[in-house]
């Protein structure tokens, strides 16, 4: 059988492990291939030419083939664009990459995924200024939503899950783990049924990236907290690591 060989594939590290003293495994979201495991040998050689490329949250281009299970790095090339996000934001690009690799099954293409993780990383690398943390909080409710859609794990947001009745403009429904969205007993976090549907709109937009991200601005807080818990659940764990990280950052 030949071997499969791909060339010129824009993907992002995902994270990396150690393999022997001078190779490391690498977890790449790729655009055509979806999470997929390469073996970068020799990348931890200062000679090596994949040492200064391989950065999480950088746009590549990748060579590599094989045909098991983790494959082997070819070639390794920086697209430029954007530099390296730096404090909360750098830890929200981390959290962005650890969901992927908790909720991503292996060689699962997902090309308007990859496109809206290209777009999140892009605002988080953008000007860390305060006047820029609303838009990047959004861009990660935007980025949150799309992929539950696209995993199949969010439901519709201009109906009720469990009856299907279309919502009400002006009453209040939460989105749950076991039920979908419902309308909210008093004190949950919710919002309102023309927020959902505003949300549902954006998301079947030409363009669902830019367009969510801006239904997300007016609703951030109380979507932050209902997408948080979803997340949580689908992922088996109380708190994913880098919100804990970031949480302890903060506390000291």
């Amino acid at each position: 059988m030949a071997v499969k060989r791909v060339s010129h594939e824009p993907a992002y590290v995902l994270h990396h492990y150690d393999w022997s003293e001078s190779s490391l495994i690498l977890e790449i979201f790729a655009r055509h291939h979806g999470r997929i495991a390469l073996v970068a040998k020799g990348a931890k050689r200062p000679s090596s030419n994949f040492r200064p490329v391989l950065l999480p949250l950088q746009p590549l281009q990748l060579g590599f083939s094989g045909d098991a299970e983790i494959r082997t790095l070819k070639s390794a090339e920086w697209m430029g664009g954007h530099v390296m996000p730096t404090g909360e934001a750098l830890l929200s690009g981390y959290y962005v990459n650890e969901l992927l690799l908790r909720l991503l099954a292996r060689d699962d293409p997902h090309e308007a995924l990859f496109d809206a993780y290209a777009g999140v990383v892009q605002v988080l690398a953008g000007d860390h200024a305060a006047a820029q943390a609303a838009t990047q909080s959004a861009a990660l409710r935007a980025f949150e939503l799309l992929l539950l859609r696209e995993i199949g794990l969010l439901p519709a947001l201009d109906a009720q899950t469990l009856t299907l009745a279309p919502l009400d403009a002006a009453t209040r429904y939460t989105l749950v783990p076991e039920a979908g969205l419902r309308e909210a007993f008093e004190g949950e976090p919710s919002l309102r049924g023309a927020d959902w549907q505003a949300l549902q709109a954006a998301l079947d937009d030409h363009a669902p990236f830019i367009a969510t991200l801006r239904a997300c601005a007016g609703v951030n807080g109380a979507l932050r907290t209902q997408l948080r818990t979803l997340l949580n659940y689908h992922c088996g764990v109380a708190t994913l690591r880098t919100r804990q990280m970031m949480r302890d950052l903060q506390a000291l």
